[in-house]
């Protein structure tokens, strides 16, 4: 099951719906006043599956299919060669960072490039969409409290992130973490540790690489972070990047005004984005 949010394009008042993909194209529209987390929440219960309406694909705008997540939990320096490339040690223990609300953008949305960010850098990563309440989960029953899975474009401004004491500031920027296009849920996706996600800049791949080569899986990861951090249904693990971001590029590659960032998952979909310039 595919689950996104979106408004419809002829609706002035931009009223936030619910739906299902069906086919590719077409939407199966849920009840008025729904949101994706209610779903989430409350997965269990068909009856808010019930379909109201129709629609196309084309006749939508897509939000992030999760709007108000508690929280954004992301993971740096979880695959071997991006490691590598940023000329960093291989961790023992999962790096965590946060993105807040704020950052959150969605399929086909601009992301703003600030004036004082000058190396701007793109990150591909699959997202773990929480299911359940997990407190202290074994390793075993982790993948019990996935709800899905998403993309996320794990966007840094470089030289914040690597010229302060921590990444926070260059993680967190207003639109830094597009999201979609929309949910997947677990059992359409089956091994979260055997897809294909790669990157294209202005319809160049620039990252290619497979979640096989994850240093901690979403099992570890989602065990891991229960231990001392309850997970909500709606939370988002973004569980890292692969090798080619522009950063590990020679010569090093920055998004500018006008670049198409294609984000792809096997089984999940492609989350685009064009960024432009905070003022022109």
């Amino acid at each position: 099951m595919k689950l996104l949010q979106f408004y419809k394009l002829q609706d002035e008042e931009r009223r936030l719906r619910v739906g299902l993909l069906k086919d590719g194209s077409e939407i199966a529209v849920l009840r008025e006043g729904l949101t994706a987390m209610d779903i989430i929440k409350d997965s269990g219960n068909p009856s808010l599956l019930a379909e109201v309406e129709h629609c196309k694909l084309d006749e939508v705008k897509l939000l992030p299919p999760v709007t108000h997540p508690e929280k954004i939990i992301c993971i740096g320096l979880n695959y071997h060669d991006h490691v590598i490339e940023s000329n960093m040690q291989v961790p023992k223990v999962p790096v965590l960072f946060p993105k807040y609300n704020n950052c959150l953008a969605g399929h086909d949305d601009k992301v703003v490039i600030p004036e004082e960010v000058s190396q701007c850098d793109y990150e591909v990563e699959l997202a773990v969409v929480i299911g359940r309440t997990a407190s202290k989960v074994s390793l075993e029953s982790a993948m019990e409290y996935v709800y899905g899975y998403t993309i996320v474009n794990d966007v840094s401004a470089r030289d914040i992130q690597l010229n302060e004491p921590q990444w926070t500031r260059g993680k967190t920027i207003d639109g830094f973490a597009p999201t979609g296009p929309w949910i997947v849920t677990g059992d359409e996706i089956g091994n979260p540790g055997q897809l294909g996600i790669s990157l294209k800049l202005n319809g160049e791949t620039m990252q290619h690489s497979n979640t096989k080569e994850l240093i901690f899986d979403v099992p570890y990861l989602i065990s891991f972070l229960s231990r001392t951090i309850t997970l909500q249904p709606g939370d988002i693990i973004s569980t890292g990047t692969p090798p080619g971001v522009g950063m590990g590029k020679n010569p090093q590659v920055w998004l500018k005004a006008g670049d198409v960032v294609e984000a792809t998952v096997e089984g999940i979909g492609t989350l685009r984005n064009t960024f432009a310039a905070e003022h022109g």
